[in-house]
């Protein structure tokens, strides 16, 4: 008969059921918070948000529309808690610490979705309304409407900033 011998293998003991299993961290994706990705992504949206803001500020005629109000405080909301971020991101950088806590992780979700959708929200708005003032109307001035223009469109590259921001955090959440 040709039937196979068993083997004999020593067999190490299970761990005891007090330990807790170590978990394996993930590696910090550039664009999370700490990191250089996150700071550049940062200072962008604070870039853009102040720009727009400025611009937008600039105009004589700037508190005749809803919209362009809502740009104004939008903007500035966003410029506020991009340069609170990115001063973070800056303190994270140079003591190497990780943001990856739970709660801070939360914050910061809950934090770029909120401004992520006003900027985007804003922007859609103040190009409305652009659009309208310029080519339907007729009612607008060459050099206030360029400056609405460019306001509207600093507010939307600082949604395209502030959007892996809030991608990469909520993602990471959702890892959890």
């Amino acid at each position: 008969m040709l039937a196979s011998r068993p083997a004999v293998h020593p067999i190490e003991y299970p761990p005891e059921a007090t330990e807790n299993p170590r978990r394996v961290r993930m590696k910090d994706v550039q664009g999370m918070g700490g990191t250089t990705g996150g700071l550049a992504l940062r200072l962008c949206q604070f870039i853009f948000a102040a720009a727009a803001l400025c611009v937008m500020a600039s105009t004589d005629d700037f508190s005749s529309a809803t919209a362009f109000r809502y740009l104004v405080a939008a903007a500035g909301l966003q410029s506020l808690w991009s340069l609170a971020l990115a001063l973070l991101d800056i303190y994270a950088l140079l003591v190497k610490r990780c943001l990856r806590n739970s709660r801070v992780l939360c914050l910061f979700t809950i934090g770029d979705g909120i401004t992520c959708t006003l900027t985007f929200a804003a922007a859609c708005a103040s190009a409305g309304i652009t659009v309208l003032l310029g080519n339907d109307l007729d009612n607008c001035k060459v050099s206030q409407c360029i400056r609405f223009e460019t306001a509207t469109g600093m507010a939307f590259l600082s949604w395209f900033a502030i959007s892996p921001s809030f991608f990469l955090n909520f993602w990471s959440l959702a890892t959890k």
